[in-house]
């Protein structure tokens, strides 16, 4: 799923991760993959975009997701042959036309040659270094490699997804602390608590009822053949015994 803002002011993003090696994509294919459901390759604009994807991947890659190493294409690519490599870093530019100037290269790189198009570090469990962890900053390769990818949208204005649909409540320039929450109301939950329950409601009136009624007919049926003195024989007059007058 696509990941937004709550203000649905600032842009949507979605990180495809794929667990297995044979999954992953080119440069072309992330690209059109992108365009298909209505984005682009990711473009920068600035540090804090920068900042914010890194804490959307810390978020997917936390400990006991099983999500590891695994570099993703960002839309940065170098179109042209023959380039000095004094010259190179100024010949990449962002494939959705965006004009930003935002860099985040790691220590030595681009090293250009054949190296043409450009992914973000992903590399948890490699040895850092001399620019330190290979992890969030970028590096040109071979453009029909095979790496994760992450899509760019347009703000989602009037969206469509469903009520719960998760966003992210922090912005570019805020602390990045992400942190991912349902647009959820009181009534709509209401309403997923009532009506699963009518059922068993109606249920538990029945069984009341019933209950109720059978009591009722036991207490009836002993009134009915409880003892009292029209049952009982007794005689009010006392009987004279032929053998006991004194």
């Amino acid at each position: 799923q696509k990941v937004c803002f709550a203000d649905f002011k600032h842009p949507c993003y979605k990180m495809a991760y794929f667990h297995e090696l044979s999954s992953r994509v080119s440069f072309q294919e992330a690209r059109l993959a992108c365009e298909s459901e209505g984005g682009v390759l990711l473009s920068l604009e600035n540090e804090a975009e920068q900042k914010l994807i890194e804490s959307m991947l810390q978020n997917l890659t936390k400990p006991g997701t099983g999500i590891s190493d695994g570099d993703f294409w960002i839309g940065l690519w170098r179109n042209g042959d023959g380039q000095t490599s004094g010259a190179c870093p100024d010949l990449y530019q962002w494939s959705d036309g965006s004009n930003s100037q935002y860099r985040n290269w790691y220590t030595d790189e681009p090293s250009c040659g054949s190296e043409k198009c450009v992914v973000m570090y992903h590399q948890p469990t490699a040895n850092p270094g001399l620019g330190g962890p290979y992890l969030y900053q970028w590096n040109d390769d071979r453009c029909n490699m095979k790496h994760n990818y992450i899509c760019k949208y347009e703000p989602e204005i009037n969206p469509t997804a469903p009520v719960e649909k998760p966003y992210l409540t922090n912005q570019p320039g805020d602390a990045h602390q992400n942190v991912v929450v349902t647009e959820a109301g009181i009534i709509p939950n209401l309403i997923y608590v009532v009506i699963p329950t009518i059922p068993l409601l109606l249920l538990i009136l029945v069984a009341f009822g019933t209950c109720c009624f059978q009591m009722l007919h036991k207490s009836k049926g002993r009134t009915k053949t409880s003892p009292n003195q029209s049952t009982l024989w007794i005689s009010k007059s006392t009987r004279k015994e032929s053998g006991m007058e004194v």
